[in-house]
Parts: structure tokens; sequence; C-alpha cells
């Protein structure tokens, strides 16, 4: 089967986007299953700068096609691509392919490639990521692109792969206000088990940031945007007082440095970005997780965390009840008493972090492996190239 993935960003090109690194994990996995997988995707490589490598790349087994952004400037202030010259780009591949597998909704990759694939007669597969709901972020933008935009790229496609059923509910509500018809999965995002299994880096990692080797620690991995819940996290950690512990928080700015700066103190520890050794280093050094989130798609970070055998704190909003129903993470409200009960319980007791940990590693070689995700996408792509 040869199958184009579209996506604004890639993995290797930017290596802290959630939706990125699903993107990568998705190829590589159905590469592996004997299929030609090429993602087209854009020269971004962080919010700020260009990819400055050969623009087609084969990596893993997958090929990939970036275009030019016009504007980088765009790109980083209003998450706006700006790749134009993508559809050119999109041409060949676009006729050669089986399906093209579109990720994220409310692209400009989107308007200008999903016409081609619909004259061509090639199925269209939309994974939006979480990106669905208005209140996740740019709500001005998406109520105006949906009224504009979206109505035209929802009718071009087959299936939505949501991935969670809350995402499925968001999908069917909203296609039903667009006035599209579209088949609709749940196929969950995954991860390399084995690309986790046997971390190392962490006392280089605490070292680096002053972490004492019998400090208990906190990791929040994510955006700094209101949404994932840093805000929270914060006060709710101090609220815990659990002695020789630190919060790690790790991650670009995206709107909540300002308000969180105040609140900082000798326990807590700012890392900015990470590129992927340093995540690794810092999953390595953690005893425990947290993302107290307000809206997710299902968050790569979690997964990974849960990989790496690093129990989660998590918020309904996280759309992963699985870790709380077996035994693998603890899920609270986002509500600052809540949270600092549970990181009260999990710093404070070694063996339940263990065994909670050891629950989280196994419910994602179960239930939450890249190769399971791509077999069932496998089947999404069988059904809509049949018709």
């Amino acid at each position: 089967m040869n199958i184009v993935h579209l996506s604004p960003y890639y993995a290797p090109a930017y290596a802290f986007g959630g939706v990125a690194r699903a993107v990568e994990g998705l190829a590589r996995a159905l590469a592996a299953r004997g299929h030609q997988v090429t993602v087209l995707t854009t020269d971004a490589r962080t919010p700020t700068e260009r990819y400055g490598g050969a623009m087609e790349t084969v990596e893993h087994g997958v090929t990939v096609a970036r275009a030019r952004n016009l504007s980088v400037w765009l790109r980083g202030k209003a998450n706006l691509s700006t790749s134009l010259e993508i559809s050119r780009t999109a041409r060949d591949l676009i006729a050669a392919a089986d399906v093209l597998h579109c990720h994220e909704f409310r692209t400009t990759e989107n308007l200008l490639v999903t016409p081609l694939a619909a004259r061509l007669g090639k199925p269209i597969i939309l994974s939006p990521h979480g990106t669905l709901a208005t209140n996740t972020g740019r709500s001005t933008l998406k109520i105006w692109w949906d009224r504009l935009l979206s109505p035209s790229v929802a009718r071009r496609v087959h299936t939505v792969a949501a991935l969670t059923k809350t995402e499925l509910n968001e999908a069917q509500v909203l296609w039903a206000a667009l006035g599209a018809r579209s088949g609709f999965a749940v196929v969950p995002n995954g991860v390399n088990p084995d690309e986790f299994a046997d971390l190392n880096g962490g006392q280089a990692f605490r070292q680096q940031w002053g972490i004492g080797a019998d400090e208990t620690v906190c990791l929040f991995l994510g955006r700094l945007h209101p949404r994932k819940g840093v805000d929270i996290l914060i006060p709710a950690f101090k609220a815990a007082n659990v002695p020789n512990s630190r919060l790690v928080i790790a991650g670009p700015d995206e709107g909540s440095l300002e308000r969180i700066a105040p609140s900082l103190n000798q326990q807590i520890i700012l890392t900015g970005y990470l590129d992927a050794r340093q995540r690794l280093a810092a999953l390595a050094a953690a005893d425990v997780f947290a993302l107290p989130a307000t809206g997710e798609g299902l968050s790569m970070a979690v997964l990974e965390a849960m990989a790496a055998g690093v129990p989660p704190i998590l918020t309904p909003g996280c759309n992963l009840p699985e870790a709380g129903e077996a035994g693998a993470g603890i899920i609270v409200e986002p509500e600052i008493d809540a949270l600092a009960a549970a990181l009260r319980d999990l710093l404070t007791d070694p063996q339940r972090r263990h065994e909670m940990g050891a629950r989280a590693r196994q419910l994602i070689e179960q239930r939450f492996t890249w190769a399971r995700t791509a077999e069932q996408m496998e089947g999404l792509y069988q059904r809509a190239i049949m018709g």
C-alpha cells in the first residue's frame, strides 16, 4: 500500500510537538509493515526556525518531502503554516498514493492538498489529534475557519480517526454542524516500548539541574499553555509540601510562563525546551509524571512516561481513563486540593510508585504500541480504498 501522510510538522524537525512525534511513530510502524510511506510536511523546525537540510530525505524507511513556508513569523506567532507550494510537491505523490492521511484538521495543507486527492479519487483519512474543540486554543480563529473553510475539507474526508471516544463525539458533533458525512473510528496514539525500556541519563539530568540523588522528582513535560494546567500544578505541588521533592517543568512557553513566573521557588525547576535526548533523560530522572490538562487529544508525553514506568497523575481532560481503571495512574479533577493529595500520596510512597509504574508499562505494551496502532490504521485504509 502507498500511503501519504500530510502534516504541518514532522518529529525529527520539531522534536517536542506531540502531533509530530505521533506522525513519526505511525509512519515508521507502517513502513515496518511493508508499506510505502511518505510524509508530506513543511520546513518548520521549531516555531521560529526553518529546517536547513535536504527538502527530501529517507528516514527509517519513511520518505519525508518538505515544502517551504513563506513566513516563519506566522508559524511562530499564529501557528499558521504558509507552505503554499505544497500542492505542487503533492501532485506526483498523491497520484501514486492509495490513500491520503491528514493530520490535524484546520491547516493550510489540508486546504491545498485535499482537493487534489478528491479529484484523483483518493480516499482521505483524518486524524484531528485533539484539535477540534474550540476551547483548546485559538478559539476565534477556529470559529471563523469553520465558518469559511472547514465544510469543504470535512466533506472530502472518508473516515475520521479519533484518538479517543471523547474526540469521536466531538468529531460527530462538528461534522453534523458542517453538513458533512464521514465514517468515524477510534485509533489511539502509541509508542515504541523498546525505546523506553532501559533509559539512561537520569543521573546526568539531576546533576545538570542540581537535583539530589535522594530527592523525589515530579515531572511536567509539555508546552506551557494554559490548557496544560501547569498554573494549577505549581500551587498543588506547594500545597502537597513533600520534603525532599522537586517539581521539574519542561517545555517551551506558549502563554503560561509570565503567569507562573512569580510562583517559582527553589523547589521548582524550569528547564525550557528539551530535545528528544533530553526528554528521555528527564523521564529517566522522574519518579512521578503530572499532567493536569483541561483538554488533550491523547498525550504522547503521558504514553511515553508510562512506557518508561513513571506513574502519572492525570485529569479527566487527558482522556485516558484506562490508566485509572488499570491502577496504572491516578486521575483527579484539575483542582489544587485534589492534585496536592495525589502528589503527596505518590511522592511519599516508593512502593506504590514502583507497582503503579509497572502497571503503566504493562498497559502500554498491551494497548498503546505503534505496532498495534499501525495494524488498526491499516484496516481503516483498506476499507476506505475498497469504498
